[in-house]
């Protein structure tokens, strides 16, 4: 027999001798534990990558958060530009009319909370520091009997826990920035996104949709076409909710005489679109004006109505509507949002909700295989579309 004959059995000898072991091996480790390592495995491989596209959003805040914006704002404005576009007013028009009445809407909420806290800021000022001062004689002379040094004291710890809890939340991770010049270039690359969207959003997922591999790429359109429908869903209706809840409250306090009731619908309305989370903490400000400038009883009345507006959104306007538009159970909504806050602060909690709902409407679309059905979401209902001009046109 030949030496390389001898060499090549050998080798043969050596990789079923091998293979043996480790078959033997495998075998004496339990089936569940074999199941929990390759469930682990897979989980640290998904937890790193996570980890590390949280780092590059990190980096990229800059970026990111202006982009964010403007997807968001994008999908508050779509069901009226596609309006337009379906009643043949051309696109520019449209564009120019979307935006202008976007700025148009923002500016006047603020121009009208900012007139009436200038107007009566002086009052509740003083109303405020008497409110204060009786607070603290009746803490002195009532049932509690402190004394000025305990509740200095009181008051400091106090302060240092909401200025703690002020700077976690507004330093967060994704902070759209700590100057004016930062605000004011993320605002205007916000805008100039916008306009790249509403002008030419075919062509940028078209480009977009070519970075995947040819095999892919209907599994990715699809997913994300059903993740953007989601997401115009989730901005309609939470348009939708956090108008009601700003009229609700806002109301409540103005029939209450409580000040500042316009200031506080309109950080209402902002607010509600981190949900749940949002108008219990700006109706809180409502509570408390009402506290310090009209009374007990006044502020208990507020009370009331801010909790029943909560109840009405709880049990009513989320699982009917925001239920149906992002498909995401009320205790995921919570736990996203503060999740989304811990992480990125009040960017993270804004745009919690629609992150989540896109990847679980697109992780369902891609498990389901649905785009070989061929079932597609209305054209006109998408920003971005792949579909011809003309087929589009018969859509």
């Amino acid at each position: 027999m030949s030496d390389p004959d001898q060499k090549s059995r050998g080798s043969l000898f050596d990789a079923l001798r091998a293979r043996t072991v480790s078959t033997d091996v495998t075998d004496a480790v339990p089936r569940g534990l074999r199941v929990a390592t390759a469930f682990a495995w897979r989980f640290i491989v998904l937890a790193v990558a996570a980890g590390i596209a949280v780092w590059l959003v990190i980096q990229l805040k800059m970026l990111v958060i202006p982009l964010l914006i403007a997807i968001l704002v994008a999908a508050l404005v779509w069901p009226g530009f596609t309006w337009m576009l379906r009643h043949r007013l051309p696109r520019w028009l449209a564009i120019v009319i979307a935006l202008i009445g976007t700025i148009a809407i923002v500016s006047g909420l603020f121009w009208l909370a900012i007139w009436q806290i200038t107007r009566e800021w002086g009052s509740v000022q003083a109303r405020t520091v008497a409110a204060v001062g009786e607070l603290r004689a009746y803490l002195v002379d009532g049932p509690l009997h402190l004394t000025t040094a305990q509740i200095d004291d009181y008051l400091r710890q106090a302060f240092a826990l909401v200025q703690q809890q002020a700077e976690l939340l507004w330093s967060g991770a994704l902070a759209i920035g700590s100057t004016v010049g930062h605000v004011a270039t993320g605002a205007l690359l916000a805008v100039f996104i916008l306009l790249c969207i509403l002008a030419d959003g075919g062509g940028i997922w078209r480009w977009t949709t070519r970075l995947f591999p040819e095999r892919s790429r209907a599994a990715v359109d699809g997913a994300a076409r059903a993740g953007w429908v989601t997401v115009v869903n989730y901005a309609r209706t939470q348009l939708l909710v956090a108008t009601i809840d700003a009229i609700g409250i806002g109301l409540g306090a103005f029939l209450l005489g409580v000040p500042l009731a316009i200031p506080v619908a309109v950080l209402v309305f902002l607010g509600a679109f981190v949900p749940i989370v949002g108008a219990v903490l700006t109706g809180a400000i409502a509570v408390f004006l009402a506290l310090v400038y009209n009374g007990v009883w006044i502020a208990v009345w507020m009370l009331v109505v801010v909790l029943a507006v909560q109840q009405l959104e709880g049990h009513v306007l989320q699982p009917l509507l925001m239920g149906s538009a992002v498909k995401v159970h009320p205790l995921a909504v919570v736990l996203v949002v503060a999740g989304g806050a811990l992480i990125g602060g009040i960017p993270g909690a804004l745009f919690a909700v629609p992150l989540a709902a896109f990847v679980n409407v697109a992780a369902v679309h891609l498990a389901s295989r649905a785009w070989e059905t061929g079932e597609r979401p209305d054209p006109h209902d998408l920003i971005w579309s792949t579909v011809p001009r003309q087929r589009r046109k018969r859509a």
